[in-house]
C-alpha cells in the first residue's frame, strides 16, 4: 500500500511539471509587460513619453502582459489535460483530448445545476468560491483541484476502456473513440455532484488557508521546512502547488476581483501595479537567499574540501551546478551532492536554514515572487524590475550575502569535522570521480559524437536493470522518474557514473537526478530504446 501511494504521488508530481513548465514563459511575458507599464516604474524613471499609456511600446507590452496572464487564468484546464496525459498508460493523446472535453462538460453541468438548484448569493459568501471559469460565469471556482480531479477521473476511464470492444453495430465507437464519449457523460454527473459537494471542500480549504496564516511565522517555517525536506522524494510539487494556486495560499481582492492562490494574487497585484502583499510572497521570497547565494557558497566549500587530485573534476561540477542554481533556481545537482554524503547535513542543516530564510523574508516583508524557482532571472523580473516600492527586494541581497557566508562556513565545518564524503572526498576507486559528458567522449575514444548519447543511454538502461526491467520512463524538471519491475536490479554506481548527482530507489520507483539537462537525456533514451526495438 505504501509503495502504491508513493507511486501515485510521484506520478502526480511528474504530471504537474507539464503545466508548471509553462509558468516561466508566461511569467516573463506578464512580468515584463506589467513591470514596464506600471505607474511606479514609469514615474520612477520619467518614461511617460515612451512607456506611458497610449504609447506604441505601452500597447505592445500590454499585449505581452495579457498573453502571459491567459496562461495563469487557465491553469486548471492545463492541469486537467496534463494529468489525463500523464496518468494514461497508452494512447495518451486520446486521454489529453478527453480530459479537455470532460473539463468543459463538468463546468457546463455544474454551472447549469447552480442556476437551477442552488442559491448563488449564499455560495458567494465564501470568499473565492464563486467566479468565472473558462467562460462560465457565476460558477464554482475549483481552481487547479478541479483540473486534477477531472484529469484523474478521465485517466481512470481511459486506462479501463481504451481497448473496449463493442457490438458490431457500434464497433465504430470501440477502443479509443469510446474514451471521449464516456468521459463526457461522466463529467456531466461529476459537475452535478460538485455543485452540491464542492462548497464544503472549498470552505474547508479556505479555513485551512486561514489556519496556516494564523500560525504566522511558525506556519511560514513549517512550509519552508516541509517544502525543502520533500525535495529528495520528488514530492515537493504535490506539496507546494495548493499553496500557489488555491485558497490554501490565501484569498485577496485585487483591482475589484477576488483572487485565490498565492501565485495568482502576486501576479494580479503586479499587473495592477499594487504593492505585493508579503503574506502572498512568503511562499516564494525565501528561496532567493539560499538559491542565489547560499548554494554557490556551499559548492565552493565542497570544492575546497575535495582532495587535490580530484579538485579539477569537482570544480567543473560545482561551477556548473552553482550557475544552474543562481540563474534558474534548480538546486538538485548541488543538494544531492551532499545529501548522499550526509543526510544530517541536508535535513539537519540545509532544510532548517532554508526554512529560516522563508521566515526572515516574511519578517522583512519582502514581496518578490517567482514562476518556477527562485533563481536570478525570477529575482530580476519579479523583484528588481517592478521596483523597490512594489516588491521591497533589497533585503534579499543583504540577507543573501549573509547566507552565503553562513552556508560556506557551516558546510566547511561539518565536512572537515565529520569527514563527510562530499564530491572529491570519496575513498578508494568506487565513484572516485564525477563523470561528465566529456568523460564519455574520452571513454568512447575514436567514436563519433553522435554515438556518445547512445553509449550513455545504454549505460542508463543497464543501470536501471536492463530493458526487461523497465515499466515506465519519464522525467520532471531535474530527474528521470522510472518505474521498474524489480528495484533490487538497479545499479546505482553505474547510474552515478553517467553524471547523475544522485539515485533514489523506493520499491519499484527510481529517481535519477541529472539536473535541467534531463529532458534531453530522456529523449535520447526514448530514441535509443526505439532504435533497439527496430533492429
Amino acid at each position: 500500500m505504501k509503495g502504491k501511494v508513493m507511486d501515485t504521488l510521484q506520478t502526480l508530481g511528474r504530471t504537474f511539471m507539464l503545466p508548471i513548465a509553462l509558468l516561466p514563459a508566461a511569467g516573463i511575458m506578464l512580468g515584463i509587460g506589467a513591470s514596464f507599464t506600471g505607474d511606479a516604474f514609469v514615474e520612477l524613471y520619467g518614461l511617460e513619453n515612451i512607456l506611458g499609456e497610449g504609447t506604441v511600446l505601452n500597447g505592445f507590452l500590454s499585449i505581452l502582459s495579457d498573453s502571459g496572464g491567459v496562461i495563469f487564468g487557465n491553469l486548471p484546464l492545463f492541469f486537467a489535460i496534463a494529468v489525463g496525459l500523464g496518468v494514461a498508460k497508452q494512447a495518451k493523446e486520446v486521454a489529453a483530448l478527453s480530459a479537455a472535453v470532460a473539463y468543459f462538460m463538468m463546468y457546463a453541468s455544474m454551472t447549469s445545476t447552480i442556476d437551477n438548484f442552488r442559491d448563488i448569493d449564499a455560495l458567494s459568501e465564501t470568499a473565492g468560491l464563486v467566479g468565472s471559469v473558462v467562460g462560465f460565469d457565476n460558477t464554482l471556482n475549483m481552481g487547479v483541484f478541479g483540473g486534477i480531479i477531472i484529469g484523474l477521473i478521465v485517466a481512470y476511464l481511459h486506462n479501463r476502456f481504451y481497448k473496449i470492444e463493442l457490438p458490431d453495430a457500434l464497433s465504430f465507437f470501440s477502443g479509443t473513440r469510446f474514451v471521449p464519449i464516456i468521459s463526457a457523460f461522466t463529467a456531466v454527473f461529476v459537475g452535478i455532484i460538485m455543485a452540491f459537494v464542492w462548497p464544503f471542500f472549498g470552505a474547508g480549504i479556505a479555513w485551512l488557508g486561514e489556519a496556516v496564516a494564523d500560525l504566522g511565522y511558525v506556519g511560514t517555517f513549517l512550509y519552508g521546512f516541509i517544502y525543502r525536506a520533500l525535495i529528495p522524494l520528488g514530492l515537493h510539487h504535490v506539496f507546494y502547488l495548493p499553496f500557489w494556486q488555491t485558497a490554501l495560499g490565501g484569498v485577496a481582492e485585487v483591482a475589484g476581483q477576488t483572487v485565490e492562490g498565492a501565485q495568482n494574487i502576486l501576479f494580479a497585484q503586479l499587473s495592477a501595479g499594487e504593492v505585493i502583499d508579503p503574506e502572498a510572497a512568503k511562499f516564494f521570497s525565501g528561496m532567493f537567499p539560499f538559491m542565489i547565494f547560499g548554494f554557490p557558497a556551499a559548492a565552493f566549500a565542497m570544492y575546497q574540501a575535495a582532495r587535490e587530485e580530484r579538485k579539477k573534476d569537482v570544480k567543473g561540477l560545482m561551477v556548473s551546478a552553482s550557475l544552474t542554481s543562481i540563474f534558474t533556481g534548480i538546486t538538485e545537482p548541488i543538494e544531492f551532492s551532499f545529501l548522499f554524503a550526509s543526510p544530517f547535513l541536508y535535513f539537519g542543516v540545509h532544510v532548517v536554514l532554508g526554512a529560516l530564510s522563508f521566515v526572515i523574508m516574511h519578517v522583512l516583508e519582502v514581496g518578490v515572487g517567482l514562476t518556477f524557482s527562485g533563481g536570478l532571472l525570477d529575482f530580476v523580473f519579479y523583484g528588481i524590475l517592478p521596483g523597490q516600492a512594489i516588491t521591497n527586494w533589497i533585503p534579499v541581497v543583504i540577507v543573501g550575502i549573509i547566507y552565503g557566508f553562513v552556508y560556506y562556513f557551516v558546510f566547511r565545518f561539518f565536512i572537515h569535522k565529520f569527514d563527510l564524503k562530499t564530491p572529491g572526498r570519496e575513498e578508494g576507486d568506487t565513484e572516485s570521480k564525477l563523470y561528465t559528458k566529456q568523460d564519455y567522449k574520452d571513454k568512447k575514444a575514436g567514436g563519433k559524437a553522435g554515438e556518445v548519447t547512445d553509449e550513455m543511454s545504454k549505460d542508463i538502461i543497464e543501470g536501471l536493470g536492463g530493458e526487461d526491467n523497465l515499466n515506465d520512463v519519464s522525467n520532471c524538471a531535474t530527474r528521470l522518474r522510472v518505474n521498474v519491475k524489480d528495484g533490487d536490479k538497479v545499479n546505482q554506481p553505474l547510474l552515478k557514473s553517467t553524471g547523475a548527482a544522485g539515485v533514489m530507489v523506493k520499491g519499484n520507483n527510481v529517481q535519477v537526478i541529472y539536473g535541467p539537462k534531463v529532458a534531453n537525456i530522456k529523449s535520447n533514451i526514448d530514441e535509443y530504446r526505439q532504435a533497439q526495438k527496430n533492429e
